[in-house]
């Protein structure tokens, strides 16, 4: 009875209780642990009882496999952390080599930048150079016309007598020669070697087949040495207008083609066709334009002129002023005074034509390209020097 109630305990007890139970109860009873969870050892008392190799055992082989299982996962798991953290890593590398490609290609970019920046400075520095050094020129230049100027005014002037100038037509002309006219014409001689030199180095740019933006400082050159000749024409001709629109300067064949002082804008746009093509249509229209605009101008300032000096000719020949086929100056100093008032305009019209001539030239080279512009400033070049060399000729043909 006693045996029996003690195993009915123990397999309460074993039922109801955790692992940690099991084990304390199987040592209150003497029992041993280790035999008793682990081992398959002999059945108490008969071999039939509740503490067999049933649920004990497997309760014990579950325990360690289960912890197994735990270790296995755990294993598994820190593989699996390892070969995510070796993909990351290469993950890592791969933006890395393509910063360290995109930070090559912009110091590369960064360097022509760099260098394109110091070629535009240099040539920014050249055209300032090149354009200062010209202003110097034209400064030096007009003042020593103005001093030229200033002392043909200190000139003795020849007194008028009824007959007219006291020394002649030959003192009178000798006066003006020796005086301002002499003057310009020599700084005109100076300003044509110059204007050639210039010439002959765009021709030499052309020839060697030179850049655009060469060929544009050199036209930019020739534009600012024509303006300088308009200049001194201005200053000029406030002392003697009439030196000025007759173009003594120049030689007999220019003369004789000279409209107000110089050539007619719009002869000089027929002379370029031939000289810079091809041109586009819209070049073609601008020029045609240009051209148009060029021939009324002229028109009205001829037009101008002709009135000018029909308004003379009554001034002249009024007799309100005095009587008729009077021998005193006296009688007409009255006309005098009013057709020097009216001759006063020349000088308006001498300017105009010349500002006239300046636009035309400006407004072409904006139509062109620097290589076309080059082009025609050859052409009007070569046009003037081919007459003077006429006029050469005629002068040393043989005489009959």
């Amino acid at each position: 009875y006693y045996f029996f109630k003690n195993v009915f305990v123990l397999f309460v007890g074993a039922q109801s209780l955790p692992s940690t139970g099991v084990f304390s109860s199987a040592g209150a009873t003497g029992m041993d642990s280790s035999r008793f969870i682990f081992q398959k050892g002999p059945n108490v008392g008969n071999g039939n009882g509740a503490l067999g190799n049933g649920p004990y055992e497997n309760w014990g082989d579950s325990g360690v496999v289960a912890d197994q299982s735990q270790h296995t996962d755990t294993s598994t798991d820190t593989d699996d952390k390892n070969q995510i953290t070796g993909a990351h890593h290469e993950r890592m590398q791969i933006p890395d080599s393509m910063h360290e490609t995109k930070g090559k290609y912009g110091d590369q970019k960064a360097l022509r930048r760099l260098a394109q920046n110091r070629e535009a400075a240099r040539k920014s520095r050249m055209r300032k150079k090149v354009y200062v050094q010209q202003l110097e020129n034209s400064r030096l230049k007009l003042a020593q016309l103005e001093q030229e100027l200033k002392k043909a005014r200190q000139q003795p002037v020849v007194p008028f007598h009824s007959n007219g100038f006291s020394g002649g037509d030959h003192q009178h002309h000798s006066v003006a020669g020796n005086g301002w006219g002499s003057a310009f014409d020599a700084v005109y001689a100076k300003w044509l070697d110059e204007h050639q030199q210039l010439i002959s180095d765009l021709r030499s740019a052309l020839n060697s087949q030179a850049g655009e933006s060469e060929l544009r400082l050199l036209v930019e050159g020739v534009m600012t040495h024509y303006d300088e000749i308009f200049r001194l024409k201005s200053v000029a001709a406030k002392s003697d207008v009439f030196h000025m629109l007759s173009g003594m300067w120049k030689s007999p064949a220019e003369r004789c083609f000279m409209w107000l002082g110089g050539f007619r804008c719009s002869e000089v746009l027929k002379i370029l066709g031939n000289h810079i093509e091809p041109l586009t249509e819209q070049q073609l229209v601008g020029i045609c334009n240009l051209q148009q605009s060029s021939l009324q101008a002229e028109d009205a300032l001829s037009q101008g002129m002709e009135a000018l000096q029909q308004s003379l000719v009554e001034t002249l020949s009024s007799n309100s002023f005095g009587p008729c086929n009077s021998g005193n100056v006296a009688d007409y100093m009255g006309q005098m005074a009013v057709a020097m008032s009216k001759l006063a305009t020349l000088g308006n019209f001498l300017h105009q034509a010349d500002l006239l001539r300046q636009q035309t030239l400006q407004q072409l080279q904006r139509i062109l390209t620097s290589h076309q512009a080059a082009n025609a400033l050859l052409a009007i070049s070569d046009y003037r020097a081919r007459l003077r060399a006429l006029s050469s000729l005629w002068l040393a043909r043989p005489k009959e």
